[in-house]
């Protein structure tokens, strides 16, 4: 699965990207808000995961901005169909593109493709406490919070944090239209 913006393209990692992945995610403050990414984060971390057999109808996406003179990875984004409690999503942004609403950007299109091209009815998402900028973008996105506050381990800080649990109704008619490609 392909998706287009008017500023970036998400796309599936691949095996080249390890080396360009690993600087953007490998930094202590992204990977601090993550469950499952470890810290220090490096190329081997990185050529793991693009390793990883990805189902067509499973997105993972890296997310690239291509409005300069050359597209540069600046975040990625997934669904995780594995979740028990139902698919959940997933992103994270490089410090140095903090602030220029890519994950805004990009979380509109994926929200699209879950429901129009997944045909999933509902989608969930969590944030850890200590990270409000999180939570900006899953309001804008028509998350609600669920008013559940869980403690949710993260493999970077070594430890459990709270995380507060948020939900969207894929249902809603103010969910937006499918994006340029998927």
């Amino acid at each position: 699965m392909f998706a287009l913006t008017p500023r970036l393209t998400l796309r599936p990692g691949w095996p080249e990207d390890a080396a360009e992945l690993a600087r953007a995610i490998g930094h202590e403050a992204v990977v601090r808000n993550l469950a499952r990414a470890p810290w220090p984060y490096g190329t081997t971390d990185a050529e793991a995961v693009l390793a990883k057999a990805q189902a067509p109808h499973e997105p993972r996406f890296l997310i690239f901005d291509r409005t300069g003179p050359a597209s540069r990875l600046v975040g990625g984004m997934t669904i995780d169909l594995t979740e028990r409690d139902g698919p959940d999503l997933v992103y994270w942004i490089a410090p140095q593109a903090w602030g220029f609403g890519y994950a805004t950007e990009a979380g509109r299109a994926v929200v699209a493709i879950a429901r129009h091209a997944l045909r999933l009815g509902r989608l969930q998402a969590g944030h850890f406490m200590d990270n409000p900028a999180s939570a900006r973008v899953l309001h804008k996105l028509g998350f609600r919070s669920t008013g559940r506050v869980v403690l949710r381990h993260s493999r970077g800080r070594g430890h459990a944090a709270p995380c507060e649990l948020f939900e969207l109704d894929l249902d809603d008619v103010r969910v937006g239209p499918l994006p340029l490609a998927a």
